[in-house]
């Protein structure tokens, strides 16, 4: 998936997936069945330096990623700039709805202005207000220009002196127009007009009115509806910093007892200050006040025992970041963050707190985790979070955050079954050279909000994606490959990893295919591979129809020539995904020669040659035969797709085999035997013995009743590499047996047998 760092303004979440691995063949024997033993294959050599820093490849997220309740400090999206919508509280906490005929007449607040306005405006219910967001045209501007709004205003400062505690002078009916206007005008300056110094004036009159009237301090759901309103209204008119001192006199009230909507009205302080941090008089009246950042961190520390991660103890509270955020704050909120930070736990309903708080304290004021005492969270927070450690094998491991035994066996089995079908699609030799990436780890976080939390602290990388492929340096030892990936939450009861497949694939074309680190394989256009190969592989190995790809082909929309100069930057997701997938197939389908010509180049880090392949030599030859093949492929007329690789063999002995069935990992140095034998029932006709992938050079020996060795042996195929095939017509019932014999020694060689 497309490399990047996330660059703008408040831009904070992080993702990943990915992975590899080889099997290790079993070296253990029945009894009856003994034999020369090869040499056992060592272990993974330890770390011996400090991991380079990762290249990633993020995935895309999916469009069905469902929106958490739990906020995240990094995701910029969660913090809108026009007004908030509609209202918050009591019957009205709902979306604005739309005017419906005979039970809210828009021309009474379009018709009339002045007192007549106010008049229809206070005889109106609060439901029929709250559908004024939805004006537009010049609806709005005769509803809202600005003199509307100021007689509005003047009247809920008049209706604020003799406020009683509830909605009896309709004083509710006058602050949800206000808001209203404020919204429809954001989202409508061009129609309505500008909002100036009269409005503004107005707006304080009436705000100030209100906040004075001492009903407004009434701890009760009456006036709780009306205050929730006039709260929010604060921001709605950008007056955060005049009334920083209601938000702090409603942050240390607070308490459990206060519910319904004395409770609205304190969550929606949250938008006051957090929308406040971006206006610079609301920095400097928390400049000139330190004791608005004691009253939140008071809120937070009375109030802990609320803390969930979608309460507003936790939203509120998360706001305190932005103290170390804004220069002229550090100084008040860096002892505040050290504080709840080190005061809670980072994992469980605390966690949004404290994994929020820290993301301001490493993103806002860098470089001090001394201070903080967090230098060690990262390493802290792996056993925390991911509390389920899965060995499939010696090269492939599972961190998880929650994953059934039965879910790890069918991922691993997912997994180390793809990597027989990669090798026999791209027909490799080997890894490339310099690569040491012998080993995968695939993280899988709960959900995409617990990836978003967790794995941009854990792993130092961005989460505005659906998961993440690190690569690292694999020609530095100690390098370690990893897929930092989510479950796909939406999908339940049904598990799965997001794009888990897709993946393992850019784990295993970068062994095989790339030489070196991903952005040495960025050097020329290689996206149509990078992303057509991992997307081919990926519905191709499920047997999953790519029903987007196939309604492009309909399209006709690129030529070849044009897919192969395909880059991040210039290519869109459909071009990138769906066409990536069509030139790959077509080439695997149509001109394989050229897909080997292709690899030679990349597998040596010849870019400049494989562009010349490319762009010269095949140039713009196969246009015109891609364009008749799309057609076809429209008409779900693609071509055949690999066949795919049999099951692993499941026989304790990790040299026996049986029926259709393969084992991936034999190796034996030069002059070495890997021996191998199956039991045949008596009425087999035809049994096929197959070897692909790997390093080196191994030859393939049979032998009916004995050991096969190049001096024993009934039949041999002796090709050079590992592609190495064996036909036995009417073999005899029984134990029959088969080697490969290092002519050079190899390794990773994937052993299949078929009978019939």
């Amino acid at each position: 998936m497309r490399p990047f760092r996330i660059a703008k303004a408040n831009a904070r979440r992080l993702p990943a997936l990915g992975a590899a691995f080889f099997l290790a063949l079993g070296l253990f024997a029945p009894q009856a069945h003994a034999a020369p033993a090869p040499t056992p294959q060592g272990k993974p050599t330890a770390p011996t330096a400090k991991p380079a820093a990762p290249h990633a490849i993020p995935v895309p997220k999916s469009p069905d990623t469902p929106r958490d309740a739990r906020p995240l400090a990094s995701d910029a999206r969660a913090k809108a700039n026009a007004p908030t919508a509609g209202s918050t509280v009591g019957t009205n906490a709902k979306a604005p709805r739309q005017l419906a005929a005979n039970a809210c007449d828009v021309s009474a607040f379009t018709g009339n202005s002045g007192a007549a306005l106010v008049q229809q405006v206070k005889a109106a219910g609060l439901d029929c207000v709250n559908t004024l967001f939805t004006l537009t045209g010049d609806n709005a501007r005769a509803a809202f220009n600005e003199a509307q709004m100021v007689s509005v205003a003047n009247a809920l400062r008049d209706a604020s002196a003799a406020y009683p505690g509830d909605d009896s002078t309709s004083a509710g009916q006058l602050v949800l127009f206000l808001r209203a206007g404020y919204y429809v005008q954001w989202n409508n300056k061009d129609v309505v007009g500008p909002y100036g110094t009269a409005l503004q004036t107005a707006v304080r009159g009436a705000l100030d009115g209100f906040f004075a009237a001492p009903h407004s301090k009434d701890v009760t759901e009456a006036n709780g509806a009306t205050l929730a309103e006039a709260v929010t209204l604060i921001d709605s008119a950008q007056e955060n910093a005049r009334y920083t001192g209601v938000v702090k006199r409603l942050l240390d009230g607070y308490s459990s007892a206060w519910t319904g909507s004395m409770a609205a009205a304190v969550a929606n302080t949250e938008t006051v200050i957090e929308r406040g941090f971006d206006l610079p008089d609301f920095v400097g009246a928390l400049q000139a006040d330190p004791s608005f950042a004691t009253s939140m961190a008071g809120f937070v520390t009375r109030n802990a025992s609320q803390l969930t991660g979608s309460d507003p103890v936790t939203s509120i509270g998360i706001q305190i970041g932005n103290l170390v955020a804004k220069d002229a704050l550090r100084a008040q909120g860096r002892p505040i963050v050290k504080d709840l930070v080190n005061r809670y736990p980072l994992v469980g309903n605390t966690g949004p707190l404290t994994m929020n708080l820290l993301w301001f304290a490493e993103n806002k004021d860098s470089g001090n985790c001394s201070y903080y005492g967090t230098c060690d969270v990262p390493a802290k927070l792996v056993p925390l979070v991911l509390t389920v450690d899965h060995t499939c094998n010696a090269n492939l491991r599972i961190r998880a955050q929650d994953m059934t035994a039965q879910q790890l066996a069918d991922t691993c089995t997912s997994l180390v079954n793809q990597d027989a079908y990669f090798h026999k699609v791209v027909k490799d030799g080997g890894p490339v050279a310099n690569d040491n990436n012998t080993s995968l780890e695939v993280v899988v976080f709960d959900d995409y909000y617990n990836y978003s939390l967790y794995a941009w602290e854990m792993y130092k990388i961005a989460v505005d994606n659906g998961g993440m492929y690190e690569e690292g340096d694999p020609a530095k030892a100690g390098n370690q490959a990893r897929f930092i990936a989510h479950e796909a939450s939406w999908l339940r009861p049904q598990f799965q990893i997001w794009n888990l497949n897709h993946e393992y694939t850019h784990y295993l074309d970068g062994r095989y295919d790339f030489y070196g680190d991903f952005d040495a394989g960025m050097t020329t256009p290689t996206i149509w591979w990078v992303e057509g190969l991992a997307e081919y592989i990926s519905y191709s190995y499920r047997g999953v129809h790519y029903d987007d790809a196939v309604a492009q082909a309909g399209k006709g929309t690129y030529a070849l020539s044009t897919l192969f100069d395909s880059t991040y930057a210039n290519a869109d997701s459909t071009r990138i995904y769906n066409w990536g997938y069509l030139a790959v197939r077509y080439m695997l389908q149509s001109h394989p020669q050229d897909v080997d010509a292709l690899l030679a180049k990349y597998r040596v880090g010849d870019w400049n040659g494989a562009r010349t392949l490319l762009k010269s030599t095949i140039g713009t030859a196969y246009d015109a035969d891609f364009a008749a093949w799309l057609k076809q492929c429209a008409a779900d007329n693609c071509g055949s797709l690999p066949a795919s690789q049999a099951p692993l063999c499941t026989a304790a002995d990790s040299r026996q085999f049986d029926k259709n069935c393969r084992r991936d990992g034999a190796a034996a140095t030069t002059g070495n035997y890997s021996y191998s034998f199956l039991y045949l029932p008596a009425g087999v006709q035809q049994l096929t013995i197959t070897t692909s992938g790997g390093t080196g050079n191994a030859d393939l020996y049979y032998n009916g009743g004995a050991w096969a060795t190049t001096g024993s042996y009934q039949a041999k195929s002796t090709n050079s590499g590992n592609g190495e095939t064996l036909t036995i017509a009417n073999p005899p019932s029984g134990w029959v047996y088969f080697s490969l014999y290092g002519q050079q020694g190899f390794g990773g060689v994937t052993v299949t047998t078929t009978y019939n």
